[in-house]
């Protein structure tokens, strides 16, 4: 058992370490806002549970905009990774990846808007 432990103590000592030193600032900031969404959306999955969903509706579309954007963060993310850029035989530019990224905000949020009633 402390073969393990001791092991699993290992592997995450060294994937932090390797995400601390390897990992670009806008990538780590892009890292937090995704915590936050998937905060928000366990904490709303919770609380539908324990209080109960009464307006559906509400309940349905914050619980799907915290999905979706946890999902077109993730794809901004996957965009503006280095790692990434360098596989791409046409270049994918920072700036049109972040408009791209608003612009699906905006028309999933305001879907959803729409979705409350």
């Amino acid at each position: 058992m402390t073969d393990i432990r001791k092991l699993s103590i290992e592997i995450y000592k060294k994937v932090s370490n390797d995400y601390v030193q390897t990992t670009p600032k806008k990538l780590k900031l892009i890292d937090v806002y995704l915590f936050y969404v998937a905060l928000t959306g366990v904490i709303q999955l919770l609380y539908a549970i324990r209080v109960g969903s009464f307006p559906f509706n509400s309940f349905l579309s914050g619980f799907i905009s915290t999905i979706g954007s946890f999902v077109l963060t993730v794809s901004l993310r996957m965009h503006l990774n280095p790692k990434n850029a360098e596989k791409e035989r046409v270049p994918y530019r920072p700036e049109r990846a972040i408009a791209d990224w608003l612009f699906c905000n905006i028309i999933f949020h305001f879907t959803l808007f729409s979705f409350l009633g």
